[in-house]
């Protein structure tokens, strides 16, 4: 095929044409047209005729001709501009879908309407993504926590049976004694007395509709916070309502469909409740996960965020943990807790681990939201 034909057939699938235009399309080109004329041609919005057969097979085709990046897009696409989210409903349908965070928040969201037929392959397709979500991030974020909790505890005049020997040694090796053979511990360092816990973890998180994806990642890292014993976790959801799902944690998918997406925010009554579980203020971390959109009383929020702070708490204000990026959110809310000394910005479930290890040694978080936003 010459150039020019080559460069026709791109631009023929990628704008399409209602007669075919002058590049006929045969073969695996006219199934990939067909594919993404049933999602994208404006005439034939419907294609799929809002059928499981239909749609099945259209996902089958896309997931033949498409990177699995690409897939993903599409899939999100269809649920938007086909209203295709009834069709989740049906296990066939489920069975078909490439699961992703997007789908498991789709899952989420109509978790009160799944008939019992289709539950078991709802539970099974999120448990796919919460696995792959931990497979991906879950080591790197415990390394990053024991890491951290290993420096913050760490003290240079330790007694005698706190001395950690290997760091001690290598910080001493320039004080080798080579006609005694061994090493002056000129510096020493050693850990703080052990305690039960270092450090408690609360994390808040708004469950309105836009912060669908932001609620999945939190409740997966949650679960794997709470799976060290170094660290007493607690999970907090809200609307006008809170719920406290920590005797949950043991499991990520029974949280998702703990959760209720949706209603309205009362972050200020939210703050409240987890206030109440700060039993050690400088020893706590709590990690707000909103949009900062108060549907309550804007003074009572700030009032509860100025008094976490002075207490000691660690407070944290993510407007988003996923990989969009920060969705529409309060900025005078945002500009107001940064003037305590608490940035509101959107972190990347990948940067997660980096966030938590810098609350657990105090580092500034507005040094941190800095680096996130270079």
């Amino acid at each position: 095929m010459s150039d020019a034909a080559e460069a026709e057939r791109r631009w023929r699938l990628i704008l399409g044409a209602a007669d075919g235009g002058a590049a006929r399309l045969a073969g695996a080109d006219l199934a990939i047209d067909k594919a993404l004329g049933a999602l994208y041609d404006g005439e034939r919005r419907g294609g799929l005729e809002n059928s499981a057969p239909n749609v099945t097979r259209w996902l089958g085709d896309i997931r033949s001709y498409f990177p699995a990046s690409v897939v993903r897009v599409m899939q999100q696409d269809a649920m938007e501009r086909l209203n295709l989210k009834r069709l989740l409903l049906e296990p066939e349908l489920l069975e078909s879908v490439q699961p992703d965070v997007h789908l498991v928040a789709d899952l989420i969201s109509l978790s009160s309407a799944i008939p019992e037929r289709t539950k078991d392959t709802a539970r099974l397709v999120v448990r796919k993504v919460v696995e792959e979500v931990e497979r991906r991030l879950a080591q790197k974020l415990v390394q990053a926590v024991h890491g951290s909790l290993n420096r913050a505890a760490r003290n240079r005049r330790p007694r005698f049976a706190e001395i950690d020997w290997p760091r001690t040694i290598r910080a001493n090796l320039r004080h080798y004694q080579p006609e005694y053979r061994t090493i002056v511990p000129e510096t020493r360092i050693g850990y703080g007395r052990k305690r039960s816990a270092l450090r408690k973890v609360i994390v808040c998180v708004d469950q309105s509709g836009s912060m669908a994806n932001s609620v999945v990642y939190a409740s997966i890292f949650a679960a794997v916070l709470a799976s060290m014993r170094a660290l007493q976790t607690s999970l907090v959801v809200f609307d006008t309502a809170v719920v406290d799902l920590t005797p949950q944690l043991a499991d990520p998918v029974d949280i998702l469909f703990g959760v209720r997406l949706g209603g309205g925010t009362d972050i200020a009554q939210a703050l409240g409740y987890c206030q109440s579980l700060v039993r050690a203020p400088q020893d706590t971390i709590m990690v707000l996960i909103s949009d900062l959109i108060e549907g309550g009383v804007r003074d009572n929020l700030l009032k509860r965020a100025a008094s976490l702070v002075s207490s000691g708490v660690q407070l944290v204000a993510l407007l988003a943990l996923s990989d969009e990026g920060a969705p529409a959110y309060d900025r005078e809310n945002a500009q107001l807790l940064a003037a305590m000394g608490v940035p509101a910005f959107a972190c990347t479930p990948d940067k997660f681990p980096e966030l938590m290890a810098a609350a657990i040694q105090r580092q500034s978080m507005v040094t941190f939201a800095a680096k996130m936003q270079e």
